[in-house]
């Protein structure tokens, strides 16, 4: 950052085994690398945040920084995998006691990819075939502070995040347990989830993510996003009645209020007697029957709790969409894996932390 610098240091040479070495280049931390740690640091910052070409014209105007696209991508990608590696290696639960209350969120969502690495996917194509692959994603908060309304609000600085394009559902012949559950669970013992008192979780109604949920931590309250419950009842409600009845209208209104005052027997009820003339209507009193439990607003409320997902629905945004869903972008597994690392790293506020372990050691 401070401009051009001519060096000289030593070079030496071995006919033995014709290779040769710069010892200063060790204690300047550039072997196997042509950029300085200071420089690698700010282009794995500008990797995380924005384009690979939008970095390497942020780095040449704030710091007078010049170096190619590629070797923003490169540098970028080899940082974030072995932030992935540590990611891995390093779950360090927090030393002092851990809020009241925490909260994880599971979700997914697609990023669009390089079309060899979707040779034999399927889609949601007309052809059957896929553009995107899912990044699953976890995130841990508390959210301790009220607004003016008495209703909990997460805590600022509170949100950390871990994503991967890995699946849920295939077991790790070792472990017996999936890759994403493996991450869901180190995420949790980084953040003392699981010393918390009060654990809960909040979710949409995806059976891969309750049945995760379930067999890692039976002990935490499961709690099902309101906003995609009453998303439910109204498309049911669309199919029984038609999307522009006003009676229908009238008709949902009254299972939202059922909804919000935990009458979910009647809720049950009222689809089910649509249920032999409608499938929309069957599958939805099903839907509520298996999230019976999960669907106790006012109990939630009157404890305190949060009941939404937004935060999570966020964290796709944030963690995921922001970087690797903008236009023209395709990305290989390798290569978005360790993107997310960074960017995940950065936006937890453990990319310090790293470069601190990197300087130790």
């Amino acid at each position: 950052m401070l401009g051009d610098l001519r060096l000289r240091r030593a070079y030496y040479h071995c006919f033995a085994c014709q290779s040769g070495v710069c010892p200063r280049d060790a204690t300047w931390g550039l072997d196997g690398s042509s950029l300085s740690p200071a420089v690698t640091r700010m282009v794995g910052s500008v990797g995380a945040r924005v384009s690979f070409q939008e970095g390497r014209d942020l780095l040449d105007q704030l710091a007078g920084v010049r170096v190619t696209t590629k070797q923003v991508e490169r540098t970028a990608e080899a940082l974030g995998a072995r932030i992935a590696e540590e990611e891995q290696t390093i779950v360090t639960a927090p030393q002092p006691a851990p809020a009241t209350t925490l909260y994880l969120g599971l979700d997914g969502t697609g990023i669009p990819m390089r079309s060899k690495e979707l040779v034999g996917r399927a889609g949601k194509q007309p052809d059957g075939s896929a553009k995107t692959r899912e990044v699953k994603l976890c995130t841990v908060w508390s959210a301790e502070t009220k607004d003016d309304k008495g209703r909990p609000c997460r805590d600022q600085g509170s949100v950390s995040y871990s994503a991967a394009i890995e699946s849920a559902a295939l077991h790790d012949s070792q472990t017996g347990v999936s890759p994403f559950a493996q991450r869901v669970v180190r995420e949790a013992t980084r953040r003392g989830f699981d010393r918390a008192p009060h654990q809960v979780i909040v979710a949409d109604g995806a059976a891969w993510i309750w049945n995760l949920a379930s067999e890692h931590f039976p002990d935490a309250l499961q709690i099902l996003d309101r906003y995609h419950a009453k998303e439910h009842l109204a498309d049911a409600a669309k199919a029984i009645w038609g999307p522009e009845s006003q009676i229908g209208q009238q008709w949902l209104e009254q299972r939202f209020d059922e909804l919000d005052s935990g009458k979910v027997d009647d809720l049950i009820a009222a689809y089910s007697r649509h249920a032999s003339d409608c499938s929309e209507a069957r599958l939805c009193s099903d839907y509520l029957a298996t999230h019976r439990t999960r669907v106790r607003y006012p109990d939630f409320h009157a404890a305190g709790l949060c009941t939404s997902s937004g935060v999570v629905e966020a964290a796709c945004r944030v963690a995921v969409g922001q970087r690797l869903k903008r236009s023209g972008m395709h990305w290989t597994t390798r290569g978005a894996n360790a993107i997310l690392a960074l960017r995940c790293s950065l936006l937890s506020g453990r990319y310090e932390t790293s470069w601190q372990r990197r300087r130790a050691a």
